[in-house]
């Protein structure tokens, strides 16, 4: 999945924002949904305003079950 990095400031994890966008079943308009997921970043390499790609892993701790797979090298 791919988002933007809303929070950078944890050791080794980012917070990335996900957004998505459907028809709704009975207004025929377009909404945009978002979700914030908690993704382990090794190299504390994530940039708030980033974005990334992130995939789901085995779980680090309670909240973090995405990793970032790239995007945080440092290329804001």
């Amino acid at each position: 999945m791919e988002g933007v990095v809303v929070s950078a400031k944890q050791n080794k994890t980012a917070i990335v924002r996900v957004e998505r966008t459907f028809t709704h079943p009975v207004m025929k308009k377009i909404v945009r949904r978002s979700k914030k997921y908690h993704a382990h970043d090794e190299a504390n390499a994530a940039v708030e305003g980033q974005t990334v790609t992130i995939q789901e892993c085995l779980p680090h701790s309670k909240l973090k079950r995405w990793e970032l797979v790239s995007g945080g090298e440092g290329d804001a």
